[in-house]
């Protein structure tokens, strides 16, 4: 990518979410809508939704025509296959769930492969050979990995020699906010949901051309400021460097993740003015329709 212009992806992890409307999307938007309007303000999303359930075809040609051309999905591997022991017996199934991905075309951006936290460094063979085999070039993935043996310094480094070498990309999940403030105690921002976000360290490394970020902000926008603060500087030199940047924005409270990636966002482009623009931007009064804060 030396020499173009680095790209910035903004999202969320849904666009369906009935609590935006009124406020992200405007008053009596009809669920059918949610996607355009949702490709209207924001360029990426993250694929939750094919995490578990895998969309027909008919559906994948839907979301691209409901989408720009500049937009990017970055659709999860099912759990299914993910999450059902080792990666390899399930590989055949993988391709052909990319198959469908790959209906999307231009809107295909890298594909994530999300591993549980019982899948250790104990499986890094299987993890080669999964690789190895998908079609990379065609097909960027990401890899994020849970078990916290793969966070320690020798794993680690193996895990990142393989993901250069084979130009994988690695998936950096922030959870920091869910946990820090616990040690302070402030309420657990996690308390009602059902999912709860995993206590892993950080380690803010690109392997490939482009990097996965998952914020995983909290409800408060004032607790998240320093949070946001100390990752411009980091983002803004992987973008220097010619990385495209995809920064998915999560929270307990998914209300107001829009609010909260529209913040991330300016404070990103006040460091680095070549950002690239939101289609959000175009809209009369953006941030005057979220009134979260």
């Amino acid at each position: 990518m030396s020499g173009e212009k680095a790209m910035f992806y903004l999202g969320c992890a849904v666009w369906a979410f009935k609590d935006w409307v009124g406020d992200f999307y405007p008053t009596g938007t009809r669920p059918g809508d949610f996607l355009k309007l949702y490709g209207d303000r924001l360029t990426t999303v993250e694929g939750n939704t094919t995490f578990y359930s895998i969309p027909e075809p008919t559906t994948v040609d839907r979301w691209a025509a409901q989408t720009p051309e500049t937009f990017r999905f970055c659709p999860k591997i099912p759990r299914l296959y993910s999450h059902g022991g080792e990666l390899m017996p399930h590989l055949s199934e993988s391709l052909t769930f990319l198959k469908t991905m790959q209906r999307l075309k231009s809107r295909l951006g890298p594909v994530f492969l999300q591993l549980p936290p019982s899948y250790s460094p104990a499986a890094l063979s299987d993890l080669t050979q999964f690789l190895t085999a998908w079609p990379r070039q065609d097909a960027p993935i990401a890899v994020e990995v849970r078990h916290l043996e793969w966070f320690q310094p020798a794993h680690a480094d193996r895990l990142n020699t393989l993901l250069k070498r084979l130009g994988v990309g690695r998936v950096l999940l922030d959870t920091r906010t869910m946990y820090d403030g616990q040690e302070e105690g402030l309420p657990d921002p996690q308390l009602a949901s059902e999912r709860r976000k995993p206590n892993v360290p950080l380690q803010p490394i690109v392997t490939a051309d482009f990097s996965i970020v998952r914020y995983i902000s909290h409800p408060d926008l004032n607790f998240n400021e320093p949070y946001i603060l100390k990752w411009i500087p980091c983002l803004q030199a992987w973008l220097e460097q010619g990385k495209t940047v995809y920064l998915f924005i999560h929270c307990p409270d998914e209300a107001r993740s829009p609010a909260i990636a529209r913040y991330f966002y300016e404070t990103l482009k006040l460091a680095y003015p070549d950002l690239s623009s939101l289609p959000w931007d175009a809209l009369e009064k953006p941030a005057a329709q979220l009134s979260l804060f």
